[in-house]
């Protein structure tokens, strides 16, 4: 959920790091630091809290000059956002840790470490490893041998960037449960959390796997796999230019992710659609002979992916006639379900890194359930490699903390399942035509959709003073609702709930008045008339009103209602269409109310530990 970087090079890397740092802002932190060895082999170190803006200011103060460093960005788990617990750790000045993760026996660690003499100046769990490192260096190990000895010793998540005045010329990089990624330069080598950290640098990566241990120096570098044996890991060169994560002309990334959706869904059709029909290939080599195989499907989600799960389950049930679930990652994995035969695993990620997706993937595969299949953004990620198939979203470089772009994409990926699976249960090959000409058209449904913004930022500030708002949807309407809930809630902090609007009468009725905004999303089909009579009821009592509706739904504002009409949309695409007003009315909500909408407070981009 932080971030790392690190180089070992032959020029001044401190300004590497800070760009590195400012490019991985968007995962969440709350303080940050850097640790350079200079010239004379001296480890120095500056960390603040805040944003990167603080740090980069402390270091025109004082600045760093060295050819190795690391530097990190720390999302707080253990510990306030403080200086004292802001990375790089250092102990006795002779080792300096950056960590990713969560080491779960610290207390344990820290217990003996006290022991054995040393002192504690922060809260992290952190600490104890850079402590553990130089108990190993004291015994007379190496940097390599230390790191390693070090790693054993620890439970939990982490990704290690380790440098140490005894041994300059060396930096070393390990990895369990959370991403590392290192880049290869003409000479030199960097690390970090995420490729885009590192754009500006290289374009060659090579991605540790699990256990990986790497050894890096400015003659070459060596990566160790668990079991401490050398290991050839893919060198890979991504197609991401530096530029391609920039903000451009708009003010927030995130708006400018809400207005990319009609590129990205077009890129995500590219090459899987073939004249009436969908391609099964895009799954994977062997999609076909897998897919044959399936009974069910069990999705595994987190957050706004679990709210695609939710629109999934109903195409597969009523476009493909196959039976699904859907359930919360962090749930899944600590419950005990009931293994069905062939059930298709689907996990759905932005990341690909999100820690409780994949530990729901690994106990779905011990418990013996049927073959996994990601629908990811990111190619590279642990999700891709570990998944049996794979259908990447190609939504791009999602910045904003708030997904937008990926959460319509996922949703194209789940419809381009639900109609390779039911070509073998219900789904005919006239419908299949439809759903593919309905497909073809989003991206010019989504377009007219935006076409509303001004309309939306209009209506906006009337949320400028609320505290609560009630989102409603029937149908698969109601995950869209979730989402639009969700967003809300994410970046303007309007605490904002969803229901099905059948449920208004069994609970939620009770909070309807005037202060209480409620926001529905009315498409053109068979509910829409039971719709209406709920709205009736909110109006009954006095609530105001937002409705998102289909120009044909044959509403119209009154006093208590305003309704915004969408251009008509198919209605199996429907719940994609209707996503994009309540992103951006959540968006003129967050701006009106000056808050952070790139970077909402306590929330990060890619949810790597548990």
């Amino acid at each position: 959920m932080c971030g790392i970087v690190a180089a070992i090079a032959q020029r001044e890397v401190a300004p590497i790091l800070l760009e590195g740092l400012r490019r991985l802002e968007y995962r969440g932190y709350d303080s940050a630091g850097m640790a350079i060895l200079d010239g004379d082999s001296e480890l120095h170190r500056i960390r603040t809290t805040g944003k990167v803006a603080e740090l980069a200011s402390a270091f025109d103060v004082a600045p760093l000059q060295g050819t190795v460093g690391i530097a990190h960005t720390r999302w707080a788990t253990h510990g306030k956002p403080t200086e004292n617990n802001a990375h790089p750790h250092i102990c006795r000045d002779r080792v300096a840790v950056v960590h990713n993760g969560i080491i779960e026996n610290h207390e344990t660690l820290r217990a003996h470490q006290q022991q054995l003499g040393f002192d504690f100046s922060s809260e992290t769990d952190t600490e104890v490893i850079v402590h553990q490192v130089y108990h190993y260096l004291d015994q007379g190990d190496n940097l390599l041998e230390a790191v390693r000895h070090a790693c054993g010793d620890l439970q939990g998540a982490f990704a290690l960037g380790i440098i140490s005045p005894s041994e300059p010329g060396r930096l070393i990089a390990a990895r369990r449960g959370s991403p590392l990624v290192i880049g290869i330069g003409i000479g030199e080598y960097f690390i970090a959390s995420d490729v885009a950290a590192l754009l500006p640098v290289t374009q060659r990566f090579v991605f540790l796997e699990d256990g990986d241990i790497a050894d890096l120096s400015s003659v070459g570098m060596v990566i160790y796999d668990s079991t401490g044996k050398p290991a050839e890991r893919a060198e890979t060169r991504s197609e991401l230019t530096a530029d391609a994560v920039e903000r451009g002309e708009y003010r927030h990334y995130m708006l400018k992710e809400i207005y990319e959706q009609p590129r990205a869904i077009a890129d995500t059709l590219e090459g899987r659609l073939y004249q009436d029909k969908v391609l099964e290939a895009a799954f994977g080599v062997d999609a076909g002979g897998v897919f044959d195989q399936v009974q069910g499907v069990h999705i595994i989600a987190c957050g706004t992916s679990f709210h695609a799960g939710l629109i999934g389950r109903y195409w597969m049930e009523s476009i493909a006639g196959i039976p699904c679930s859907v359930e919360v990652a962090s749930e899944f994995r600590y419950r005990k379900p009931v293994v069905r035969n062939n059930s298709l695993i689907v996990t759905i990620s932005q990341s690909g890194e999100t820690a409780d997706t994949l530990a729901g993937l690994m106990e779905a595969r011990r418990l013996g359930f049927g073959k996994s299949l990601t629908i990811c953004n990111v190619p590279e990620s642990s999700l891709t490699r570990e998944s049996d198939l794979v259908l990447m979203t190609r939504a791009g470089p999602e910045i904003g903390v708030a997904s937008t772009k990926a959460f319509t994409t996922q949703l194209v990926g789940l419809m381009l399942l639900t109609i390779v699976l039911g070509r073998r249960f219900s789904l005919d090959e006239e419908t299949e035509r439809e759903l593919v000409r309905q497909l073809r058209h989003l991206p010019r449904e989504i377009e007219d959709v935006l076409a509303l913004d001004e309309k939306i930022e209009h209506l906006s500030e009337r949320f400028a003073d609320k505290h609560h708002a009630l989102f409603l949807g029937r149908g698969a309407q109601y995950p869209v609702a979730m989402e639009g809930a969700l967003k809300l809630k994410e970046i303007s902090y309007i605490h904002a709930e969803a229901y099905p609007a059948g449920e208004l009468k069994h609970g939620p009725l009770a909070l309807v008045d005037a202060s209480m905004p409620i926001i529905a999303v009315a498409p053109n089909n068979e509910l829409l008339e039971k719709l209406k009579s709920n709205l009736q009821e909110v109006s009954a009592r006095g609530g105001e009103m937002l409705v998102f509706a289909d120009e044909n739904a044959g509403m119209s504002s009154d006093e208590t209602s305003t309704v915004l009409p969408v251009a008509p949309s198919e209605d199996c695409t429907a719940p994609i269409v209707f996503t994009i007003p309540l992103q951006l009315l959540a968006y003129h909500v967050a701006v009106l109310k000056g808050t952070d909408v790139d970077q909402p407070r306590n929330l990060a981009k890619s949810v790597t530990v548990e």
